[in-house]
């Protein structure tokens, strides 16, 4: 009888005749141009998961990025989405069409997060100062809109003037049609190469100041500027053509000194200085503001003030609380002979007269500097630079009866506003002063801390230098880098300590990279003072001789909170300063990736065998990738059974684990092709199956944990409310386990119990085309424990160098770009992995089980799986 019922079993089991004959054939190319589909699917998926996760590590604030970055990565990813819909259909015939709806309903969505942008009714290219206040921001700027209010509402002098549009600036990019070249420009350069950032910023603003001006435009200009020679009854006045961007001057971004200022400009010029003016939204300085605060290109419309100069006997800046103690609310004045230049641009050093906020305000403190230069206009070369050679040079550069004054003045300007100011002012050669720019001053909050007795004791030991103004606190160590010139910018290491002569705007460039700050001039009044305060970062100015003392990579300690530097490194406590998300984190384009990523990142489509798993719920780029992915190996597996074609039939793989591994052929995964509906191992070429294999043989599998009853229960009562979790439920892959290979391909997809896992990886010679995506989700225990057991697998391939995101029970980890060896080992880490996590979620509540099963993977991914490899 046995060996009857043997030889039916023989007889049954014999292979079929060869695939033969005209329809093989045409089978054959049938399945080869669908199997082109599906690589050329793969590709575009692929390349949409590296897009979603260039999109994520932006997000996560690993780099500054642009807009141009945004519209780059979302054109990218659309196109190959795009190319993944057109391949699914050819490979299924159209049978998933209904995506196209979804694909183009996300796409719509993401355009219109893009391309949001603010209309100005406003057709004006001119506007009087006389007729400007706050309303006018969106048209002329916040620095001339403040100014236009303070001269209307608060009734404070303000040189005589117009501006110049951001209507104008529209008009004239429009003419040109610059917009378009430029954002070519940027996309096409990389914005983390400094060098390559710099030579951006000198062909963009080439690019504009060699553009002509519409003769419309050019014609308003001039008559605007007829009509203030006329108010000012004087041919031989000159203006002052200064900067005022949409969102420049504001409480949360300065741009304090990123863009362009021409001073002393006479009427032959004032076409040309427009254009360099608006021409510096694009200088090297206002982009890495930008990018480092995260702002959005196309938001900054520039417009320009053009007022009348004022012929400056002293001017400055003052601060109507203190910026670094909100706790403080005395006035402080800093001013220098001639305009205020000196004091903003941080070139020279400047007299600082603190005054205390009284009933009847009092001078409270003096710091009188040699003040060697100042600057002046000159009819002939605009705006110089003269030595103070005389007397005046140590004296006061204004008195105190003009320091009460400007007192008052600040009163009055922030009593109007109802918050600190930071304004700039000049008085000329009469004695009258000159209102030039108000905007919000930043404070913060000032802590203490005590320093430990021994810390103070190697502090004083170690002291290299001490003095000069603290521009923001802090206690940081570094290395020392000192910079003579703007070229040597790029060489500027990440966490340097930045060692400078003069504190010039142009260093602001670098805070996004510097750990502090140290200059031998400049106040906590100028631009890069006002630039390090919101950035955070640490600065002391006015350090006699610190470029003689320090040298390029000396280690050293800066507390700017006590205005000390100490030799080496030393843990000082520091001043406790703004926390929370960064300006970056809270700017434009950082809210607008994320707004965009939320069409585009999460996964909502986790299980193939849920009845959600439809096209119409695909609500985002990564759900139709998922559902696309999932039905393309589908349409390959069912290739040979729909035709009856054994040799594009799945076959299974002859082997004593007690489990069904189907196995399909792409193309040369086999050493020799077979009719037979078994495979052998040694008759399989295929690399990443074979270290994936050799991962899920390298320790056999002692059975699932021994669980309590409160994780039977939990079993239990999973499998009874949850019926796609149980294993009898009919599924395509609910009892077997497939691979689909090629020689260098391979997609597995396992159901293993109550969880299921898919693993992809190409591995071959060329390491850049290399990578591993696997994706794990599922469990029979409560999802507490099922989460636990997602963030217990995450851990181990953290630790393997595998880029993990983990979303509820559901785990996606992925690596690429490494030679082979190193992929063949993490397929061998997998496998092990597949294989010994089953079922772990149920001891997830029991922590000394959990170390004890962390222990033997490590133990055997090292010992045994990485030792065979």
């Amino acid at each position: 009888m046995k060996k009857l019922i043997s030889f039916f079993k023989n007889f049954f089991s014999k292979p079929g005749p060869p695939d033969t004959g005209p329809d093989a054939e045409t089978l054959r190319v049938e399945f080869q141009e669908r199997y082109h589909h599906f690589k050329m699917l793969l590709n575009a998926n692929n390349r949409a998961l590296e897009i979603m996760t260039e999109i994520e590590q932006a997000l996560s604030l690993k780099r500054p990025f642009g807009t141009s970055f945004i519209r780059s990565k979302s054109t990218a990813i659309t196109v190959s989405l795009l190319r993944l819909l057109k391949n699914l259909e050819q490979l299924s015939g159209g049978k998933y069409n209904a995506l196209y709806k979804q694909f183009d309903d996300i796409c719509l969505n993401i355009e219109q997060i893009i391309e949001q942008k603010k209309e100005s009714k406003d057709e004006r290219f001119i506007i009087p100062i006389s007729s400007i206040d706050l309303t006018k921001t969106d048209l002329v700027g916040s620095k001339m809109a403040n100014l236009g209010e303070i001269l209307n509402l608060v009734k404070l002098k303000v040189p005589p003037g117009f501006t110049i549009t951001a209507r104008a600036y529209d008009y004239f990019l429009e003419h040109n049609s610059l917009q378009t070249e430029i954002n070519r420009r940027f996309v096409s350069t990389d914005i983390t190469d400094m060098d390559a950032l710099f030579a951006l910023s000198k062909d963009i603003q080439k690019l504009i100041i060699e553009s002509p001006l519409p003769e419309i435009l050019e014609n308003e200009i001039h008559k605007a500027y007829h009509d203030l020679e006329l108010e000012m009854g004087s041919r031989s006045f000159s203006v002052a053509l200064r900067s005022s961007a949409m969102g420049e001057d504001s409480a949360a971004n300065s741009f304090a000194g990123q863009y362009r200022s021409e001073l002393n400009v006479r009427k032959e010029e004032l076409s040309q200085k427009y254009k360099d003016v608006i021409a510096s939204k694009y200088s090297f300085t206002a982009i890495t503001y930008r990018l480092n605060k995260g702002i959005r290109d196309e938001d900054i419309f520039m417009s320009a003030g053009c007022i009348s100069m004022v012929d400056a006997r002293s001017g400055g800046v003052m601060y109507t609380r203190n910026p670094l103690d909100a706790g403080d609310d005395s006035i402080f004045i800093n001013s220098s002979w001639g305009l205020p230049k000196a004091v903003v641009d941080g070139s020279v050093d400047c007299d600082l007269f603190t005054v205390t906020r009284d009933l009847s305000p009092r001078i409270s403190f003096k710091d009188i500097k040699e003040k060697g230069t100042r600057f002046l206009c000159n009819a002939d070369t605009g705006v110089c630079r003269f030595e103070n050679t005389n007397e005046t040079k140590d004296q006061p550069s204004i008195s105190d009866a003009e320091i009460l004054e400007l007192t008052d003045l600040a009163i009055r300007i922030e009593g109007y506003y109802g918050s600190p100011q930071d304004v700039e002012w000049a008085i000329d050669q009469s004695g009258s002063i000159y209102i030039l720019q108000s905007r919000p001053l930043q404070q913060m909050e000032a802590h203490r801390h005590n320093i430990p007795e021994d810390t103070v004791q190697e502090a004083g030991r170690n002291i290299l230098a001490s003095g000069g103004t603290t521009i923001f606190p802090g206690a940081v160590s570094g290395e020392v880098f000192i910079l003579n010139s703007p070229d040597n910018m790029s060489n500027f290491p990440n966490h340097g300590i930045l060692v400078v002569s003069q504190a010039l705007p142009i260093w602001a460039s670098l805070l996004n990279k510097a750990s502090a700050i140290l200059s031998e001039h400049g106040t906590f009044a100028g631009h890069l003072a006002n630039v390090a305060r919101e950035f955070n970062v640490p600065a002391i100015f006015g350090i006699k001789n610190v470029c003689t003392l320090l040298k390029t990579g000396d280690e050293i300690t800066v507390d700017s909170s006590r205005v000390c530097i100490y030799k080496g490194k030393i843990d000082l406590p520091a001043q406790e300063v703004m926390t929370g998300k960064t300006s970056f984190e809270i700017g434009p384009v950082y809210n607008i990736l994320l707004r965009l990523s939320r069409y585009v990142v999460p996964l909502n489509l986790l299980d193939p065998y849920s009845p959600d798993f439809k096209p119409e719920n695909c609500r985002t780029l990564h759900d139709i990738t998922r559902f696309a992915h999932e039905k393309s190996v589908e349409e390959m597996f069912s290739f040979g059974k729909d035709h009856d074609f054994s040799e594009r039939s799945s076959k299974q793989l002859f082997y004593k684990v007690p489990m069904q591994w189907w196995i399909l052929n792409l193309d040369d995964g086999f050493k020799e092709d077979t009719h037979d509906k078994y495979i052998r191992l040694e008759n399989i070429s295929s690399i990443p199956m074979m270290a994936l294999w050799d991962g899920i043989i390298a320790v056999p599998w002692a059975g699932p944990p021994p669980i309590d009853h409160k994780g039977l229960a939990a079993v239990m009562f999973q499998s009874t409310t949850n019926r796609a979790l149980e294993p009898g439920m009919k599924s395509a892959y609910t009892e077997r386990n497939y691979f689909m290979i090629s020689k260098n391909f391979c997609s597995f997809s396992s159901r293993l119990g109550y969880h299921f896992s898919i693993t992809e990886a190409l591995v071959s010679e060329r390491a850049l085309e290399n990578y591993i995506s696997f994706r794990f989700k599922g469990g029979a225990a409560d999802t507490r424990r099922r989460i636990r057991r997602i963030q217990f697998i995450a851990d181990i391939l953290t630790e393997h160098l595998f880029r993990v995101e983990v979303r509820e029970d559901s785990l996606v980890a992925r690596v690429e770009g490494y030679e082979m060896d190193f992929m063949t080992e993490r397929l061998n880490i997998l496998g092990y992995l597949i294989m010994h996590t089953r079922q772990l979620d149920m001891i997830m509540s029991n922590e000394s089980a959990i170390t004890r099963y962390r222990k033997k993977i490590d133990t055997d991914i090292q010992n045994v799986v990485l030792a065979k490899s």
